[in-house]
């Protein structure tokens, strides 16, 4: 499990802020990752179903100047190997483990973002000891019947096409705001990858028959803290409550004029957010 090559994949800001694009081999697959930044201390970021990496960009370089960052397509999404295989969360939860291992993250600090979170949350209950904290932003789990917007997403999901496209990350976002063409093209460009509707779906049936996370919450012991946007039409912010009283060391925070994805919106305000508490002792 050692990395196949790297090359820089963006420059930023200025010559020292290089995000570079990785690859490690996990169980035989091809994982694609992003990395930026030096420091000992690590920050793992995790996308949300049908996502990758570069749902992060926004947020990536703030967090670089003091952590290590790490950022996976995960398995079966983005530029990552998409195994014929059921896409449950012990899968899910079993992959990060070996990816950590592959990637040498130790006892990182996880943020992860929808499916993302629900699978940070997984992984922490059962290796708490791995996490440092824990940070959630609009986590699935606990919502069992799905809201237009994930209805729209799935539609775009399974016939990719710019329209489908806009209609669903406009209904995501719900801020009324036009939408970047490079985030509707790359989500088209990834869904027409083979095998990629068929993880898609295959991880929708994995947490469709899942059950409901929250007893796994209560065995959380991990600093955890929780940002939901406000006006989040996809997991709808009242679901934030579940979380809030089952994990014990919990914090919350509102992003108000938030739709699902906050650190696409407000990206300096979200780090702001997060860097106070994960850098507070």
């Amino acid at each position: 499990m050692i990395a196949l090559f790297t090359k820089t994949y963006l420059l930023m800001i200025n010559d020292s802020k290089i995000m570079e694009e990785k690859f490690v081999h996990v169980d035989d697959n091809k994982i694609r990752y992003l990395e930026s930044g030096n420091s000992k201390k690590t920050l793992v970021l995790l996308h949300g179903l049908g996502a990758s990496a570069e749902r992060w960009t926004a947020v990536i370089p703030i967090f670089a100047e003091h952590f290590r960052v790490v950022v996976p397509d995960l398995i079966g999404f983005g530029y990552s190997d998409k195994p014929l295989t059921d896409y449950t969360l012990d899968f899910f939860s079993n992959f990060l483990e070996k990816f950590f291992i592959a990637s040498n993250v130790d006892r990182p600090v996880i943020l992860g973002s929808s499916l993302g979170g629900q699978i940070s949350a997984e992984y922490t209950s059962t290796h708490p000891q791995n996490v440092e904290k824990l940070i959630l932003t609009s986590p699935s789990g606990v919502m069992k019947q799905a809201t237009p917007a994930l209805d729209a997403y799935m539609m775009a999901a399974m016939y990719p096409n710019e329209q489908n496209a806009k209609n669903a990350f406009e209904l995501m976002e719900g801020s009324g705001e036009k939408i970047d063409e490079k985030i509707t093209d790359g989500f088209i460009e990834r869904m027409r990858l083979p095998n990629a509707k068929l993880a898609f779906m295959s991880t929708i049936l994995g947490l469709k028959n899942a059950e409901i996370i929250t007893k796994k919450l209560q065995s959380i012991i991990t600093p955890t803290l929780i940002i939901w946007g406000s006006d989040d039409p996809v997991i709808p912010i009242q679901h934030a409550d579940e979380f809030v009283a089952a994990i014990s060391d919990c914090r919350f925070f509102k992003m108000d004029n938030c739709g699902h994805t906050p650190y696409v919106q407000e990206p300096t305000i979200f780090a702001s957010k997060v860097l106070d508490f994960v850098l507070s002792n």
